[in-house]
């Protein structure tokens, strides 16, 4: 493994620092110095952004984001054990690494960052699906962030960028195809991480679109998709019967057969099936 910096290797950073990671905070450390170097590079010019990580752990990450030019690097960490670590990385780049031990799930992040921004992250297991929906739906488009670039389980990573049909369809990928352009970029298998997960993992990078794909009334195209793939083997006729009873002249008049399932349905259709409830 190559250097890209004059610091530690990561093993090094572990075992002096005693950082085992704890499964109850979704911890699985990324090692090779190289691959980290690649994802920060799989999110494009960083140069002129800030960065937000969640979840740096020991820091491979946030190294890869400093060593290919980020701006300046915000880190959330929850795991106080953590800190003296990411000082050390801190010292080695001053003035472009600002970290904070602090809960992501309950921080406004935006006061802390200054545009254009991406968000880059190998996310803590635990916790990956929730921010992820979060920055997907502010009330306000478009959001703070400008894409997003995160590591997932694969199996996660695929229902984000699933089509109708796919076995992996469902309210995840309508939620990240209306409003980014989302694509798989790079898969890692289970030893690429200590400890090994027992899945492999893959990078998302999501770009924000100016406007949603399709315009949609949010909060019904959210209950929509939810009563629809709640009951995913159901007839739409009868998972969503709770939108109204007329429910089936609805479907049929935005072009959907009622007896269709919401596996079948694109985002197209669900997005004019909402607008019909402004």
């Amino acid at each position: 493994m190559a250097a890209i910096d004059g610091l530690p290797s990561l093993a090094t950073v572990i075992r002096t620092h005693d950082l085992v990671a704890k499964k109850q905070l979704g911890q699985n450390f990324l090692l090779d110095l190289n691959l980290t170097s690649k994802i920060a590079r799989s999110a494009g010019d960083l140069t002129a952004c800030d960065v937000l990580e969640v979840g740096p752990g020991p820091g491979g990450l946030t190294r890869g984001l400093l060593a290919e030019g980020a701006r300046r690097v915000l880190a959330i960490e929850k795991d106080a054990r953590c800190m003296p670590a990411l000082a050390e990385i801190a010292a080695a780049y001053p003035g472009r690494l600002e970290v904070l031990n602090a809960d992501a799930l309950g921080l406004d992040v935006a006061a802390h960052l200054t545009a254009p921004v991406r968000v880059v992250a190998n996310l803590p297991y635990n916790i990956g699906t929730e921010l992820l929906i979060r920055w997907l739906s502010p009330d306000q488009w478009p959001p703070f962030w400008t894409s997003l670039t995160l590591m997932f389980q694969k199996e996660v990573a695929q229902r984000i960028v699933a089509k109708p049909g796919d076995k992996a369809y469902g309210r995840l990928a309508l939620l990240a195809q209306w409003r980014t352009d989302p694509r798989i970029v790079l898969t890692l298998p289970p030893e690429a991480f200590t400890p090994a997960p027992k899945v492999h993992s893959a990078v998302v990078h999501l770009t924000r679109l100016a406007e949603p794909r399709f315009p949609a009334n949010a909060a019904a195209l959210s209950r929509i998709t939810a009563m629809g793939f709640n009951q995913r083997r159901k007839m739409l006729r009868s998972s969503l019967k709770g939108m109204g009873p007329d429910i089936e002249a609805r479907l049929e008049a935005v072009g959907i057969a009622p007896t269709a399932r919401a596996e079948e349905i694109s985002l197209e259709k669900f997005c004019a099936l909402s607008r019909g409830y402004d």
